[in-house]
């Protein structure tokens, strides 16, 4: 990747993030205490290889979730855990993290088939 083309994905994606920010920051209290939870938790937990475009679905929900005064618990769900996780698996780190899920079940199984008897 050339100099030039890393410094305008730089920018923008830092353009975009400051845009996602100022979004959730115009959304009503406890809208904005939900998608900030979400975005701690994807920050700890990583979410998406796709830059930006995560927090910006995930906003854009919750300003629809707003006007359409839906609650939050309806956008969420009973465990926002498993909400998080699912809205994860439509970007491309979600994908790669599933195939990674079954390398390692499948390298954990083999292991065990080559554990010598008695072990």
């Amino acid at each position: 990747m050339s100099i030039s083309k890393l410094i305008s994905k730089v920018i923008g994606e830092k353009a975009q993030w400051r845009q996602y920010k100022a979004r959730a920051k115009q959304l009503p209290a406890s809208y904005r205490t939900a998608l900030e939870a979400l975005e701690r938790y994807l920050m700890y937990a990583g979410g998406g290889d796709d830059g930006t475009k995560i927090f910006a679905d995930l906003v854009d929900l919750f300003e629809q979730s707003a006007a359409n005064r839906t609650p939050i618990r309806q956008v969420v769900g009973e465990d926002p855990v498993e909400f998080i996780e699912l809205f994860v698996l439509n970007y491309p780190r979600g994908q790669w993290i599933l195939r990674e899920r079954e390398r390692l079940t499948h390298a954990i199984e083999r292991a065990v088939e080559e554990e010598p008897s008695g072990a």
